[in-house]
């Protein structure tokens, strides 16, 4: 009987599958390129429909004139000098939360892992609660005080959910249990401030883009440029780190050094954003899913980023037009959409049995 040879056979299949796998990362990073376009041209339009709307109605197609200066006097004031530095504001500061919730849900490999789940937003809120109710702090140290305080409930999160390594189901609950602590803390806060102190806190915890001019959109536009390109870097890392701390170790990852690199990344971009905007809810933790419904990538930070501003100005052009005659915080918009989020999904992982 003559021998079969099943060398060429192997080897074709073999170059079929590279093929196969090839054509597979190619339409995936094709998506990926399409759902980020789509998700900037979108927030990009939100923004000169925000810039459009006001008192001072400015229509669409002379949005952009005015924005380079060629509009009338009236139109150019109000359009770069009263409205771009909230919509700027609001484009950074919603980029800084969905990056930031990205890297949290990424790491912790939980959808429920966010700065503003996790205690990152209610450690801020404390400090800066305290900074108002307290001592009086200037707009500046309320900032200062609020992106520390949230630097100081990471690190404590991180410290009691470590054990050998921190494993998501841990760090999340620690985070939860945290978060609980920080929001009666701010409560007790404002139960013994004068009633005046008790209103100006009030109105920062809701979170809002009114106060935001190009004090608070410079200093957050560095901030959102240096840490998204750090998050870049850190990107081979972080694809490691999904895989499980094991096969981390494996590809000559060093798995805690990096985790915590990754998380003093994201809570530097909740930190950032808090500051410029107060505690807008829900961002970081909606926009990381709706970038990879998208893209169809389990981890999207540049659409996550995407998905937070278009989010947030989206969000913020509802607050200011929704009624004729008050404005509402834009936290409130955020707020009402991402609760029944939250429940969908809480609910969700009771039917299936798992925590995430």
């Amino acid at each position: 009987m003559p021998a079969i040879d099943v060398a060429p056979a192997a080897a074709g299949d073999s170059r079929e599958a590279r093929r196969a796998v090839t054509r597979a990362l190619a339409a995936r990073r094709a998506r990926a390129l399409r759902a980020a376009a789509g998700l900037a041209v979108t927030a990009l339009l939100a923004a000169c429909v925000s810039v459009s709307v006001g008192d001072y109605p400015i229509p669409l197609a002379d949005v952009v004139p005015a924005l380079l200066g060629l509009g009338d006097e009236a139109t150019t004031i109000v359009a770069r000098e009263l409205r771009l530095p909230r919509v700027l504001g609001g484009l950074l500061v919603g980029g800084a939360l969905g990056l930031s919730g990205a890297i949290y849900q990424a790491v912790a490999r939980n959808p429920l892992a966010s700065p503003d789940i996790l205690g990152v937003l209610q450690g801020g809120s404390v400090a800066a609660v305290f900074g108002i109710t307290v001592l009086s702090a200037s707009a500046a140290l309320v900032s200062v005080s609020a992106f520390a305080g949230a630097l100081a409930m990471t690190i404590a999160v991180y410290l009691l959910a470590y054990r050998q390594g921190v494993s998501s189901y841990r760090f999340v609950l620690v985070g939860i249990g945290l978060a609980a602590i920080g929001t009666a803390l701010v409560n007790w806060l404002l139960t013994r401030a004068d009633i005046f102190s008790a209103a100006a806190a009030t109105v920062w915890l809701t979170g809002s883009l009114s106060a935001i001019g190009w004090e608070s959109v410079i200093p957050t536009a560095v901030a959102f440029a240096g840490l998204t390109a750090v998050a870049l870097v850190l990107m081979r890392r972080l694809r490691a780190l999904q895989l499980g701390d094991d096969t981390a170790k494996g590809l000559g990852v060093e798995v805690e050094r990096s985790r915590l690199a990754l998380l003093l990344v994201g809570v530097a971009a909740a930190g950032a954003a808090a500051a410029a905007a107060g505690p807008i809810m829900f961002v970081a933790f909606m926009a990381p899913p709706i970038a990879r419904r998208l893209t169809g990538a389990p981890l999207a930070l540049v659409p996550a980023a995407l998905a937070g501003a278009l989010l947030v100005v989206a969000s913020d052009l509802v607050a200011r037009t929704l009624f004729p005659s008050t404005e509402i915080p834009v936290g409130v918009v955020t707020g009402i959409v991402g609760a029944p989020y939250l429940l969908w999904l809480l609910a969700r992982a009771n039917r299936i049995g798992r925590g995430g």
